[in-house]
């Protein structure tokens, strides 16, 4: 498993500094069914904004 995630979303929930995710888990789903031809046909799940 991939010890660190990047992610530039930063109104994340998870976002963290220097682009880091800190969720326990993450899960990302693809658009198309069970595979994807690239990074267009997939979606982040674990995303949440922020809450302010």
């Amino acid at each position: 498993m991939a010890v660190d995630v990047l992610c530039e979303v930063s109104n994340c929930t998870y976002w963290d500094e220097g682009n880091k995710c800190a969720a326990d888990r993450i899960y990302v789903v693809s658009h198309t069914g069970k595979e994807a031809e690239d990074q267009h046909e997939t979606d982040c799940k674990t995303f949440q904004p922020e809450q302010h």
